[in-house]
């Protein structure tokens, strides 16, 4: 039997803080204590806070097809060196994953190789409602629907299709909330005034508030409409906020979260980081920033995710129409969550609520995203008082850059521990234990 015992930490877990032991034994949480004897391997955490692992509901790892961008090796590593314990990855890769053959082979290639727990999504076109259909509740995380534009066949504009997937979708319903055509016209305009050289603060204006909103409306509508279950990814605008309530997100059918650059940039961040901080949807001014940060706090918005999407840096220089959109940020996302709290806008209570308890909560995951006895041992170590410098050398994306390079975080990643193994140790991994496929405790729809 493995044994590997945390003493004096900090636990932050539910809303509260206690001063305890954790006892983990054959990769769960046996025991929460005051004080548990030692058995076998142990770590002494006296002055740190013991948090459970981030759980990343949306990630593009780039495998299979793109995989001189990342792979689900390369990306898992830096998550776990971040603090993530479990992710979702997203289905617009090469080809898309469309299909169940296709989604089985993405979870055969993470089995080799992700040093994380994993799920992946379905994804959905105007023609394949008859897959979506066919979905196995308890072993795909969720269905994602581009209602804007998007990589490949994977744009869902029709509006039969839409409605059916919002019919009879077993799963939950992740959207991408953008208004194509809007965005095309925006777009037009800023060509006719500048040809090759649009500015890159005009992405702000091309990817507008208008063209979320429009299109998040609309999805919320579909939800109502057919009483689905839906998660409208990355909000970036303080207009969106308004259109979902507080509470407790185990009684809510609609829900949403905030990403990582949302959260730490805003627009006059392009001046310095230029097309390095281009995603979509576009970070927006500071008020939204703020409102943003608001709303997550007060349960508006449910929970932080991370939208990591690596690209080669080369691309990214090139000019606004030819520039990617997208960032990596999973080796910085819990820092990200962190550096919240030392800013005033969050408690260190308030967090795992928002990076793990809610995620578990929303997509009904089986025994994970808290630290309780019988659970599986997903967890971090952070120092609150020691800061961590993003430096280039220590980029552990495959991509080999960050929007975060040189930034100084005032937290530091001490130690992840995934089914209770110790997978990385200051930022060096200790492990290459494969991670765990995630199980959802849920029937069909």
């Amino acid at each position: 039997m493995s044994h590997l015992t945390i003493k004096n930490c900090t636990i932050v877990n539910e809303g509260k803080l206690s001063e305890n032991d954790l006892l983990i034994k054959n990769g769960r949480i046996e025991k929460i204590d005051t004080s548990i004897d030692v058995k076998g391997d142990f770590i002494e955490a006296e002055g740190l806070h013991l948090l459970p692992g981030f759980i990343d509901d949306q990630v593009h790892f780039r495998e299979p097809g793109l995989t001189d961008k990342g792979s689900i090796r390369s990306e898992s590593t830096a998550a776990v060196v971040g603090g993530t314990t479990s992710f979702m990855d997203m289905p617009n890769v090469v080809p898309p994953t469309l299909n169940v053959d296709l989604w089985n082979q993405k979870n055969r290639i993470a089995e080799q190789g992700s040093l994380a727990n994993y799920s992946f999504y379905m994804g959905s076109s105007n023609t394949n409602i008859e897959e979506i259909k066919s979905i196995d509740p308890s072993q795909v995380c969720g269905l994602k629907v581009f209602m804007g534009s998007s990589t490949g066949n994977l744009l869902v504009d029709d509006p039969k299709a839409l409605e059916n997937i919002f019919n009879f979708s077993p799963v939950l319903i992740t959207t991408h909330c953008e208004d194509t055509p809007l965005i095309t016209e925006n777009e037009k305009k800023a060509y006719e005034k500048f040809g090759d050289n649009i500015p890159i603060e005009l992405h702000e204006e091309i990817r507008s508030r208008q063209a979320c909103l429009i299109s998040t409306k609309k999805a919320i509508n579909l939800a109502k409409q057919f009483n689905s279950k839906l998660h409208v990814l990355h909000i970036s605008t303080k207009d969106e906020i308004e259109l979902f309530d507080a509470g407790l997100i185990e009684n809510k059918k609609i829900t949403s979260e905030v990403c990582i650059p949302h959260l730490l940039f805003s627009s006059s961040d392009y001046e310095n980081l230029g097309s390095l901080i281009k995603c979509n949807p576009s970070i927006k001014a500071n008020s939204d920033k703020t409102a943003l940060r608001q709303a997550l706090k007060k349960g508006v918005i449910d929970y932080v995710a991370t939208d990591h999407a690596p690209h080669i840096l080369s691309e990214k220089e090139k000019n606004y129409l030819n520039s990617p959109s997208g960032m990596p940020s999973v080796q910085h996302s819990f820092l990200a969550v962190l550096e919240m709290v030392h800013d005033g806008d969050l408690e260190i209570t308030d967090v795992p609520k928002i990076t793990s308890h809610n995620v578990a909560k929303r997509f009904e995951i089986k025994d994970r995203g808290f630290i309780n006895e019988g659970f599986w041992a997903d967890l971090v170590l952070v120092n609150m008082n020691d800061s961590y410098e993003v430096k280039k050398e220590k980029i552990f994306y495959k991509c080999g850059w960050s929007p975060f390079e040189s930034y100084t975080f005032k937290s530091r990643i001490i130690e992840t521990i995934i089914n209770g193994e110790r997978v990385c140790s200051q930022g060096k991994i200790l492990s290459d234990k494969i991670g765990q496929k995630l199980e959802f405790s849920r029937g069909y729809k």
